[in-house]
């Protein structure tokens, strides 16, 4: 649920955690009977825990058309990922992927983990996608039909400049932004969207993930992934894995801050699109992973760790933007929050120091114009706290009463089971 020692420092993040807590087990146990949606939606909590939740809060059909989008996309991402597969073998089976997703018999072994269950029983994806509505269906095979043309272009191609990067992002998460704003206007809950603005909040999540996961992809085996445009490391060092040795630190941490500079264009977009939703669950569908990107790229920015592991939001931050998520002027409370956040890391003598800055200065007044600012409980406390002894034993009996409360839970499915 949470590291103990990160929950006594931000005591505020409880309440959200057991609330998440709670939530992703009540998920869990509304996964459908049937076998095709049984195992499209168990996949679902298997590759994406927290996105699974928010999809699961959308209407049926919505919900349904959404999670086999997603594993269908994320079936065509596990083929362009696996680097021990041929390029001659990958390329057609990318370009012919929107093909495959009527054919209840085909699957393609490749993937690890929970991917290669996905891939070895892409049959009940199939199943899913067939039983959808035409407007659905006719949708996510035409984003899939784009996006395995453009992966199959970039297998042979380095991202070389800012454009390609831009490119590739957009066949990658781009039309993923595209097509989910057609599913919504399929559904008869939204107004068709505008491919610019869609591609924008696509571009942001990508180019978040692509910035936070540059050691996994530097290091992958047997091939590196590389994403990070030339145009910009090949001003810091001669090659990208230079940026992972201890005597390239400084250079690294500038090329990390002018590669989150390039992401932040992307958030006046993103925050112009989700202004302009009207249903109250995919507004949440589509904000909390937004609120989740600029929360990363805060973390992420100055920061020498994202070349030797992982960084990420803690959990309980997520906890509290999931909970909090629920209107637009919560979405511009956490841009302002976490931009101010960036902003105090952001030093002058950093090279893109004033681009940066001019960058969130333009989210920040988009963000203070909205005038909703006011009245809200910040995301970010100025100062770290110290608690009393009673502000820990509180805690920990909230503690105990939520063990207790989930064993019993456990108790009670164990017996439904007799």
């Amino acid at each position: 649920m949470g590291s103990l020692g990160a929950m006594l420092k931000h005591p505020d993040d409880v309440y959200p955690l057991i609330k998440l807590k709670m939530a992703m087990r009540q998920a869990e146990k509304q996964i459908p009977p049937e076998p095709h949606w049984g195992f499209c939606y168990s996949m679902l909590h298997k590759v994406s825990r927290s996105f699974a939740l928010v999809i699961q809060q959308l209407d049926t059909d919505l919900r349904d058309a959404i999670c086999v989008f997603y594993l269908v996309l994320r079936a065509l991402d596990t083929v362009e990922d696996d680097t021990s597969i041929a390029t001659e073998v990958k390329v057609p089976i990318l370009v012919a992927f929107h093909r495959h997703i009527y054919d209840r018999e085909w699957h393609f072994s490749c993937g690890t983990k929970d991917y290669k269950v996905l891939m070895d029983q892409f049959h009940h994806v199939s199943s899913a996608f067939l039983g959808l509505g035409s407007s659905y269906q006719e949708a996510i095979e035409n984003i899939t039909m784009r996006m395995g043309a453009g992966m199959a272009k970039f297998i042979c191609k380095e991202v070389e400049t800012t454009d390609d990067y831009d490119e590739y992002c957009h066949y990658v998460a781009g039309l993923v932004g595209c097509g989910l704003s057609k599913l919504f206007h399929a559904s008869g809950k939204e107004d068709l969207a505008s491919d610019s603005l869609s591609n924008s909040m696509g571009l942001f999540l990508q180019k978040t993930n692509i910035i936070r996961d540059y050691l996994e992809d530097i290091n992958e085996i047997p091939k590196s992934r590389m994403f990070w445009p030339r145009q910009i490391w090949g001003k810091y060092v001669n090659k990208l894995e230079d940026l992972k040795y201890e005597e390239n630190s400084d250079k690294a941490v500038q090329c990390l801050n002018d590669m989150v500079t390039n992401a932040l264009m992307h958030a006046e977009d993103s925050l112009r699109y989700m202004s302009a939703l009207r249903d109250p669950a995919i507004f949440r569908f589509c904000a909390i992973p937004q609120i989740m990107a600029i929360g990363t790229l805060a973390v992420c920015y100055n920061n020498i760790e994202v070349f030797r592991g992982v960084v990420k939001m803690r959990r309980g931050l997520t906890a509290k933007v999931i909970d909090r998520t629920k209107s637009m002027s919560d979405v511009y409370g956490a841009f302002f929050d976490l931009s101010c956040m960036l902003r105090s890391k952001v030093l002058d003598s950093d090279p893109n120091a004033k681009k940066t800055n001019s960058r969130l200065e333009e989210i920040l007044k988009i963000c203070r114009d909205s005038g909703t600012l006011n009245k809200r409980k910040s995301y970010i406390l100025g100062n770290e706290p110290k608690y009393s002894c009673t502000t820990i034993v509180i805690f920990l009996v909230i503690l105990a009463i939520l063990l207790a409360y989930l064993s019993a839970n456990r108790a009670n499915d164990a017996n439904g089971l007799h």
